[in-house]
């Protein structure tokens, strides 16, 4: 673990550098929130590309402002592009705009990255869809799942950035909606999901606003792989790298918690098989949205 604080002495010759890159940044900061605009992670590192040289470095000095002042990445003006994706039984205001996730088409409505613009959450879903993957998002919203199961589906398109991690927080927590997580059924799976659940290591300081506890697994599970018959010509083997990874989970307090988690994860180490959301597709490119999830859901199979 890294020490709780860190300091960058004015008068020290060697931290000269840090000094002047970390008193950039809070001039850029200081003129965003007088101004009230907002500017994204790449324009604040092109304001002086001679001082910073990588976008790492003003990244880093990014992360060490919002934790010094004790606020969030947002409050300080800076945004994320753009990533994640939200489609479904869901309406409600972008800076003053009503947004209507039911007339998205197939693409989604995109998530902003100024999540404190979107307000007047309004839905009659029965529950939240979590969605590791881009191309399973696709599917369920070109099949307009959503109105065969009333929900609001979501995705981060892999690891989610800051943006829709505080999206789905902010939703769950004014439509008290359960959230169902649909992964494929691999350590990098369950990895994403404890993103969501209790944070990353990299932004532990705005943990707080950026979790969202208590969201179920739904699927796809290493137990699943034998109960729906999944052929082994759609069956990955584990690498090393996998392996150790899932072994690693096993010491998580996140998985150690949940037995139902644990149980899943020894038996994915232990066949030392895992599988993608797309390998369902070998049954047929509407098997997700045609038989699998509307299986699970009917027997509510999460844990």
């Amino acid at each position: 673990l890294k020490a709780s604080e860190t300091m960058r002495k004015f008068g020290n010759r060697g931290e000269v550098r840090k000094v002047a890159i970390m008193s950039k940044l809070m001039q850029l900061v200081h003129e965003l929130c007088s101004k009230d605009i907002t500017a994204t992670k790449r324009d604040l590192f092109y304001s002086d590309v001679k001082l910073f040289k990588k976008q790492e470095e003003s990244d880093a000095a990014l992360e060490d402002v919002t934790c010094m002042l004790g606020c969030t990445r947002c409050s300080l003006h800076v945004v994320a592009s753009e990533k994640g994706l939200v489609v479904g039984r869901l309406r409600y205001r972008e800076a003053g705009d009503l947004i209507d996730c039911t007339r998205m088409g197939v693409g989604g409505k995109a998530i902003p990255s100024n999540i404190q613009k979107c307000t007047d959450f309004e839905s009659d879903a029965e529950f939240i869809l979590l969605v590791e993957k881009d191309a399973a998002f696709q599917r369920l919203a070109e099949d307009r799942f959503y109105n065969r199961f009333p929900c609001i589906i979501i995705t981060g398109k892999g690891q989610p950035d800051v943006a829709t991690r505080q999206f789905l927080r902010k939703m769950q927590q004014d439509l008290k909606l359960q959230v169902l997580a649909l992964v494929d059924a691999d350590p990098y799976g369950l990895n994403i999901m404890s993103v969501y659940t209790r944070g990353s290591k990299n932004m532990s300081f705005d943990s707080s606003n950026l979790t969202t506890p208590g969201i179920k697994w739904l699927g796809v599970r290493p137990t699943d792989l034998d109960r729906f018959k999944l052929p082994n010509q759609c069956r990955l083997d584990m690498t090393e790298h996998d392996l150790k990874l899932g072994n690693k989970l096993l010491t998580e307090d996140f998985i150690q918690c949940n037995p139902e988690w644990m149980k899943e994860l020894k038996v994915m180490i232990k066949t030392k098989e895992k599988a993608e959301i797309q390998a369902l597709s070998s049954f047929g490119f509407q098997y997700l949205t045609e038989v699998y999830l509307p299986l699970k859901l009917q027997e509510k199979d999460w844990i």
